[in-house]
């Protein structure tokens, strides 16, 4: 049995003790502690939290309860069936309104999460990797009765709704080009190819990095590169391995399976982040702004990510089916229904992938010179960078937010689709300059499309916006701006900042004069960056507001200051005077808290944190 200890230095958090003579449990665990902060939820009144009730309940009713408007469906209903079109919007909408009646009443919106129970799977997994103490304390608290068991469902769940896969009928999947959001069934990528001119020549494979790269993924690749060779078959697309740790690294060396990809003519990589953020080099001799294709195991695939070159096609795909792709040099290749002509007139089928889930004498502890160390900081030693160094320069602290409204912003780029955080700070051979903040900052949104012109990091100063006969990259702008002492704001549709949860994309604005992100929709961690850089980033309450924006109009706060310095209570309005003279209002959101407010106004975190520490200004 377990008991809780209030842990006073680490606040919303207990020590799990055990009762004497008990020894199985130990470790910590959220306990909510209500803060002074009146914002806190633990602090609101019933009555509050009632109103949120029923607004949260009302909404999931309107929501369901809109799907009985009209549908474009409805005629294909009415054919398929034989019905009016009258009749089919019923079968339609009654049912969903009833729906939307029942959420109403008992049903509330949320968040969405995954836990998997804890299965004896994970123990020898667990002695595997070293931790045979874990391993035994999680089997004692997976087999413990009582509600203290968080390694299994609570007995007598109830669910929503259960859905039951099938594994056995899953069929691989493809992924892309441009967006790991469009995905194509095996069986349906070789037309999908031909039907969209993507290239049918594979350029390169490359597996492993961060994602698909554990010592199973391996193995399993592994056995269909000695199937290939064999066969006397080598890769006709350049083969590039990725292992995902030091520790996989170092087992799949001393267990061969790194030789067998390199006698096959496969290159082994450092175990890195590598090719996903594009630092690679390619040795299928593409030129830059040409059409071609990869395939990866990889889990990102924007416009420009994985080499610079916009005009790569990243298809993703588990390491099994990049392997085979890889020997085929081919996109329209299925492996699982064509095969691979030989030299000797023959062909060649690969038969499904083997591999091991564990290694059988255990994971090799590899280089230790890689483990973490426990440096003690020592604040005597000066820190010095050679003045006329490329890749480091000491950061400055960025200016705190002034004590007014911001005044006399100019709308840098509006922008048009999707902006990634390789769009807004691009990757590969740049990532050289991650502790030089000027140099890395010459590459700020250099992915980005102007909404107005179609153009690719091309943007036009106030004077130019109608003749553009000048057209300029945009960070060269900003800097020109910040030369100038105007600050700047972005415009952009939705997810902005989406992908790798890159910090020099808000680093890199913020140090050229941005001041303010507007969107229709963030991608949460980079919003949450932005905020820690001193930058706000603010939607659109009406996200048509975006179509009456234009780049380079003027644009001022109203309600920032009082919204910073009361912790986040209160809204933003901007107040647009566009390049005709006309003056709109536009109406934003944010999602400031109280901690990030006081980022803000300190003009980063890392003010605030050295403020706190008796190291910068207050």
């Amino acid at each position: 049995m377990l008991i809780h200890a209030h842990e006073e230095d680490l606040p919303g958090t207990v020590n799990l003790q055990a009762l004497e003579g008990d020894d199985t449990a130990y470790g910590q665990a959220l306990y909510p502690v209500p803060s002074e902060d009146p914002n806190d939820p633990l602090q609101w009144s019933k009555s509050k939290k009632t109103m949120i009730l029923i607004i949260v309940s009302l909404y999931s009713f309107l929501g369901n309860s809109a799907l009985v408007g009209p549908s474009v469906y409805l005629e294909i209903y009415s054919k398929e069936f034989g019905i009016s079109v009258t009749e089919a919007s019923g079968l339609v909408s009654y049912p969903n309104l009833v729906f939307g009646f029942v959420k109403f009443v008992f049903g509330l919106l949320g968040a969405t999460t995954s836990i998997f129970p804890f299965t004896k799977a994970h123990v020898p997994y667990l002695h595997a990797t070293h931790r045979g103490p874990i391993a035994i304390a999680a089997e004692t608290i997976a087999s413990s009765p009582g509600p203290h068991n968080l390694l299994r469902a609570d007995s007598g769940a109830q669910y929503d709704k259960v859905i039951t896969i099938d594994l056995s009928t899953l069929e691989p999947h493809v992924n892309g080009p441009m967006t790991p959001d469009l995905s194509t069934p095996l069986s349906m990528f070789r037309e999908t190819v031909k039907a969209n001119n993507w290239p049918e020549t594979l350029g390169a494979g490359l597996i492993g990095s961060c994602t698909n790269s554990s010592y199973q993924d391996m193995t399993r690749a592994e056995s269909l590169v000695k199937q290939a060779t064999a066969a006397g078959l080598q890769p006709k697309a350049d083969f590039f391995i990725t292992p995902g740790s030091e520790q996989v690294r170092a087992t799949l060396e001393r267990d061969e399976t790194l030789s067998t990809f390199n006698d096959a003519g496969g290159v082994i990589l450092a175990n890195a982040c590598g090719p996903c953020i594009g630092q690679w080099t390619r040795t299928d001799g593409v030129e830059k702004g040409t059409e071609n294709a990869i395939f990866t195991s990889y889990n990102r695939n924007f416009r420009g990510r994985n080499d610079g070159n916009v005009k790569t096609m990243n298809f993703l795909a588990s390491p099994e089916l990049v392997t085979a792709m890889a020997y085929s040099g081919s996109t329209t290749f299925n492996p699982m229904t064509d095969s691979i002509p030989l030299p000797n007139g023959g062909e060649f089928r690969f038969n499904p992938p083997q591999g091991r889930d564990l290694p059988t004498t255990g994971f090799a502890t590899g280089n230790p010179e890689f483990l973490p160390t426990s440096g003690q900081a020592d604040a005597s030693v000066e820190v010095q960078v050679d003045p006329n160094s490329t890749r480091l320069a000491l950061l400055e602290p960025f200016a705190p937010f002034p004590q007014t409204e911001l005044d006399g912003l100019r709308v840098l780029v509006k922008v048009k689709g999707q902006c990634t955080t390789d769009t807004i700070s691009a990757a590969g051979p740049w990532l050289k300059y991650k502790g030089h903040l000027p140099n890395i900052a010459e590459n700020t949104l250099i992915g980005a499309i102007n909404a107005e012109t179609g153009e690719t990091n091309v943007v036009y100063d106030v004077n130019d916006t109608d003749s553009r006969a000048n057209g300029m990259g945009i960070p060269a702008l900003a800097k020109k701006w910040k030369e100038q002492g105007k600050e700047w704001l972005v415009v952009a549709e939705h997810n902005y900042g989406e992908g790798s949860a890159r910090e020099h994309a808000a680093l890199q604005p913020r140090y050229l004069g941005g001041r303010i992100i507007l969107t229709k929709s963030f991608a949460r961690i980079h919003e949450t960056n932005l905020k820690k850089q001193g930058v706000v980033p603010l939607t659109f309450v009406n996200e048509a507001d975006y179509d009456k924006m234009a780049a380079c109009d003027e644009v001022r706060t109203e309600g920032l200051l009082d919204v910073l310095k009361s912790g986040g209570q209160g809204n933003v309005t901007l107040v647009v005077k566009t390049k005709a003279g006309e003056e709109i209002r536009v109406a934003t959101k944010h999602t400031l808290s109280k901690d990030q407010c006081a980022f803000v106004l300190a003009g980063s975190a890392l003010n605030l944190l050295a403020a706190k520490a008796g190291k910068g200004p207050a």
